[in-house]
């Protein structure tokens, strides 16, 4: 075994080449190329343009290895990996701001109630100039981000420009922990609205929350739900599970099945339900994936909900995060099986299909849109449907006439809907007025 070739194995570390070396004694073709591998990292290292650390090098090769495989397969560096683990859990430690970036400095959308930023003064349009006196230009919105989280209990100084002050404001916040809000609700007249936007660990928490206060408010009154699933890119499985179990007393949400026979799960929904009779829409759209999908596709299949709004994305694939050396080095992100409906329609590259097509826009502009939509079926190297991919949208189409403004045309829809104020017809649908 050459040089180049003991110097990539143990990069790579001592299990994988105990496997390499079995390969090759067993003379595969693995080992030929693997030596491949090698003599182009000793190559590489060498005599580059610049010097570049081994770690850099594997680095980029696993990701080279996984990004050829489809577009969600990843490897996780360890700070990757940690970020994933924070936003699955939906709870960090920090201050507790939704921020953006403006001219170089980060500006405060909003501080959530209740949290260390809004008990400390901190308001929304505040202008954050400095943290722990390093000033903020310069850094990514990403960057600025981190350097505000930290562990709980820790204090960190921000310097605040605000219009109203002459001077900056020099504040001391004390972080805490910091839940993510995944699921929101409102009422609108005697329907309820909950709008998902993740699906990470607090969700299903959420949704019993939300439907603990439709219940306060509206209570016996209630005349349907709008499930609103848009823009939401989808989250962990058994919170998707959860939450379509939730509107389900029995029958398949979703399965999901491997390149083996042996690898297929089936999830099925258990006894009970809330709001049982009450109507429900599901709204979805371009933005809608994975989990979104399993949500909308369990709950249309089950003939539980109306799915109105547009396509959704058609991320129908399912990732295994693998930790490597318990963490410490990352984790490998694999996609390793496919979603399928309770009818046994794949969503992978075809995503789910609403009952009622309902645009935002009027048709000249709803047209152009559509043209430009992303979805999983025109992204590099993604994994084709077995049913041969997407079809033409079959059923009603609705759109707003040409002049009317609405602020959500698809809400309106939905919640007209719900009320008897619609009449579905697949030649002239009726329109919001």
């Amino acid at each position: 075994m050459n040089k180049s070739m003991i110097s990539a194995l143990s990069a790579f570390g001592g299990a994988i080449a105990a496997v390499v070396i079995g390969q090759a004694i067993a003379g595969t073709d693995t080992y030929r190329q693997l030596n491949l591998f090698g003599d182009v990292f000793e190559r590489v290292k060498n005599d580059y343009v610049r010097e570049v650390k081994d770690g850099e090098l594997v680095e980029s090769a696993i990701n080279g290895m996984l990004m050829g495989l489809d577009p969600h397969s990843s490897y996780l560096n360890p700070k990757n990996f940690s970020d994933m683990q924070v936003s699955t859990r939906g709870e960090y430690g920090g201050l507790g701001l939704e921020v953006t970036m403006e001219d170089g400095l980060v500006k405060v959308i909003s501080p959530m109630d209740g949290t260390p930023a809004a008990r400390a003064g901190i308001k929304t349009g505040d202008l954050i100039a400095t943290i722990d006196g390093m000033q903020i230009q310069g850094l990514t919105l990403s960057e600025a981000v981190d350097k505000m989280r930290g562990p709980v209990n820790s204090q960190i100084k921000l310097t605040i420009l605000r219009k109203a002050e002459k001077k900056p404001l020099d504040i001391v916040i004390t972080r805490a922990i910091i839940r993510v809000e995944s699921v929101r609700w409102k009422q609108e007249g005697d329907i309820a609205y909950f709008r998902v936007t993740t699906f990470n660990e607090q969700t299903e928490d959420g949704l019993e929350k939300a439907v603990d206060q439709t219940k306060a408010k509206i209570g016996n009154r209630l005349r349907g739900i709008v499930l609103d699933l848009r823009n939401n890119p989808g989250g962990l499985l058994d919170q998707a599970i959860s939450v379509s179990d939730a509107f389900l007393d029995q029958g398949e949400i979703v399965s999901t099945r491997g390149r083996r026979a042996g690898d297929t799960q089936r999830y099925n929904a258990r006894s009970g339900q809330i709001f049982q009779g009450v109507p429900v829409v599901v709204l979805v759209n371009e933005g809608s994936a994975s989990a979104s999908e399993i949500v909308a596709g369990a709950l249309q299949d089950q003939k539980r909900a109306r799915v109105i709004g547009t396509r959704s994305f058609g991320k129908g694939s399912v990732q295994t995060v693998i930790p490597l050396s318990g963490g410490v080095d990352g984790a490998l992100r694999l996609t390793t099986a496919k979603y399928y409906t309770p009818s046994g329609r794949s969503i992978q590259a075809t995503g789910i299909d609403p009952d009622i097509l309902v645009e935002q826009k009027a048709e000249d502009d709803s047209e152009a849109e559509a043209k430009d939509r992303l979805s999983e079926a025109n992204l590099p190297k993604h994994l084709n449907a077995q049913e041969g991919g997407r079809k033409p949208h079959v059923g009603p189409v609705v759109k707003p006439k040409a002049g009317e403004k609405f602020d959500d045309f698809q809400l309106t829809y939905a919640l007209r809907l719900l009320r008897g104020q619609e009449i579905v017809s697949n030649t002239a649908p009726n329109r919001p007025k």
